[in-house]
């Protein structure tokens, strides 16, 4: 009698019984995230206008900027992955206890960050650098298994981001701000979006173009994407090494021309019927917006606030991005239509109208639009949080 055995990780994926949420990686942390994103921003603007304190060793700028690009970043980054890789490899996702694990060990670092004023600011660094480190393996791990050579460079990213806290945490110990750690996380953050937007965008649009409204397509990937790429690498490597020098202002602007092309590309202006589409475009949109508003507060500083930049980055290019992705794989994921539901667009027009108050914040107005930036934002995550977390904490699929 020949006996089959069953290999131990199908038998684990078979035999879950556990909660919905630790089924699938984009569960817990699409969730979390959004909450965090909601709460975090709700948070800032008392304590940027002095009204509260947190029990935090961070000056309250630095804080901010940390749970936004190490705390809520580094969430959807691990939800997007390991519902990814085991398409990338063909392995069965990780579930169960060691995703829990992980979705802890998450939460333990925006813990720890919080009462880093009680607990030691080097011993809350250790608890939050350790989820990036955690996931890194555990995502190298699985591509290596599956043989999955091609999707290391994302990995390559990934540690440029964990290299990045690393910096920021010691800069903001020794120093009290944080500068090149900030730099860092945003040039490793915008070319994950890069180079995944770089492979969903035009793949969406190009699926529901030939479904719905034949005609002109986007183009394929090519040598000038590849360029496009490469300038934005070199052009975020010279504003972290010499951030205020005319060729640094010069290569983000040639990057902002560059990705402003490359979007042209895509025929997004075909895909304004299909919101789920179209967003992805609008987010994209950000990325060159911001090369070209950061490039000419180098060269113009008298004319372009920095900041402008900055969160036509964060709030536009990272908001508007992870938004759109966390709602397409939540609703393909847990068997619903893709189809952006009226709740779904108006969490969409939430999050464009923070980044666009954000960014004209920069040249007046200023507390009435951060006003209008924090209430949009949290309006925008915390509307994901109640329209995809029933699903999110219910179905299984």
């Amino acid at each position: 009698m020949t006996t089959i055995s069953i290999p131990p990780a199908l038998a684990r994926r078979r035999n879950y019984a556990g909660p919905a949420l630790f089924s699938y990686g984009f569960r817990p942390f699409f969730l979390g995230g959004a909450i965090w994103a909601a709460l975090s921003v709700l948070l800032w603007l008392p304590l940027y206008l002095g009204e509260v304190a947190l029990p935090t060793a961070m000056t309250p700028i630095d804080w901010h900027v940390h749970e936004m690009l190490y705390g809520y970043v580094p969430a959807v980054v691990a939800g997007f992955l390991l519902t990814a890789i085991p398409n990338w490899t063909g392995r069965l996702p990780v579930n169960g206890v060691p995703l829990a694990a992980l979705a802890a060990l998450w939460l333990a670092g925006r813990i720890a960050v919080f009462f880093s004023a009680g607990i030691g600011a080097w011993t809350a660094a250790a608890v939050d650098l350790a989820f990036l480190l955690c996931l890194g393996g555990l995502a190298l791990r699985e591509i290596v298994a599956g043989k999955n050579w091609r999707n290391l460079r994302v990995l390559a990213v990934l540690s440029v981001l964990f290299v990045g806290n690393v910096v920021f945490h010691y800069e903001a110990i020794a120093d009290g701000h944080a500068i090149d750690g900030t730099r860092i996380g945003l040039g490793a953050v915008l070319t994950l979006i890069m180079l995944i937007g770089g492979r969903i965008v035009p793949s969406f649009t190009h699926n529901w173009i030939n479904r719905a409204n034949p005609g002109r397509l986007p183009k394929s990937f090519s040598r000038f994407d590849a360029v496009c790429l490469a300038v934005a690498v070199i052009a975020f490597a010279g504003w972290v090494l010499a951030p205020e020098h005319a060729l640094a202002g010069a290569l983000l602007m040639l990057a902002g021309i560059l990705h402003a092309a490359r979007l042209a590309r895509w025929a997004g202006d075909r895909t304004l019927s299909d919101r789920l589409v179209f967003i992805l475009h609008v987010a994209y949109a950000f990325v060159p917006l911001g090369f070209l508003l950061v490039g000419s507060s180098i060269l113009w500083p008298d004319a372009v606030p920095a900041s402008a930049g900055i969160h036509a980055w964060t709030a536009g290019a990272i908001g508007t991005m992870t938004l759109a992705v966390m709602t397409r794989a939540s609703l393909g994921h847990t068997g619903q239509p893709l189809a952006a539901s009226a709740g779904t667009q108006a969490i969409y027009a939430f999050v464009v109208i923070a980044a666009l108050a954000r960014v004209f914040a920069s040249w007046g107005f200023t507390l009435e639009l951060l006003h209008v930036a924090a209430l949009s934002w949290a309006a925008a995550f915390a509307g994901f949080a109640l329209l995809y977390g029933p699903p999110l904490l219910r179905v299984r699929r």
